[in-house]
C-alpha cells in the first residue's frame, strides 16, 4: 500500500515538474541583434580572432545557439549577452569617446591576459573561442597599438 502511493505521489511529482519546465518556456526572453553601426578598428586577422572568441557576447551580431531557446539556459545566455554588449560592443563602437575607446583597448587586453576573457563557462561549448598563445600575443599587440593611435586624446 505504501509503495503505491509512493508512485501516486512521484508520478504528481514529475507531472509539477514537466508543467512548470513547459511554463517557463512562455516567458519571453530578447535575442535581438540590434543592427551593426559600426567595426572596431582591426586587421583581418584580429577580426577574425575577435569574431570567433568574443562577438558572440560583444556585438550585435551574436549567433544564438539552440540552448539559448530553452528555458532556463535562455535566461542565462540572454543575461550574459546583454550584459557583455553593455561592457563593451565592439558593433556600437563609433558611439565611445577617444578616451572611452582608449579605456576599452586597455581593459579588454587585461581580461584577455588574466584569463578572464573568455570566460571558462563559455569554453566548453564553444571551442573554437579559446585563444591560444598566438592570438593573445595578436590581441596585446593590436590593443596596444590602437590604443596608441589614439594619440594625444589617449594618453589623458
Amino acid at each position: 500500500m505504501k509503495h503505491i502511493f509512493r508512485w501516486k505521489f512521484l508520478r504528481w511529482v514529475l507531472l509539477g515538474v514537466v508543467v512548470v519546465l513547459v511554463g517557463i518556456q512562455l516567458v519571453p526572453v530578447d535575442r535581438s541583434n540590434p543592427p551593426v553601426e559600426a567595426e572596431v578598428p582591426a586587421e583581418a586577422n584580429v577580426h577574425a580572432i575577435l569574431r570567433r572568441a568574443c562577438y558572440d557576447c560583444h556585438s550585435n551580431e551574436t549567433i544564438w545557439p539552440w540552448y539559448s531557446k530553452m528555458a532556463p539556459f535562455s535566461w542565462l545566455v540572454a543575461r550574459d549577452v546583454h550584459e557583455g554588449r553593455k561592457e563593451l560592443n565592439f558593433s556600437t563602437w563609433n558611439r565611445y569617446t577617444t578616451k572611452q575607446q582608449l579605456k576599452k583597448f586597455k581593459e579588454s587586453w587585461e581580461e584577455v591576459a588574466e584569463g578572464e576573457m573568455p570566460p571558462w563557462f563559455y569554453l566548453p561549448v564553444h571551442r573554437d573561442a579559446v585563444l591560444s598563445a598566438e592570438d593573445r600575443v595578436l590581441l596585446r599587440t593590436w590593443a596596444l597599438s590602437a590604443a596608441q593611435a589614439l594619440g594625444p586624446a589617449g594618453e589623458k
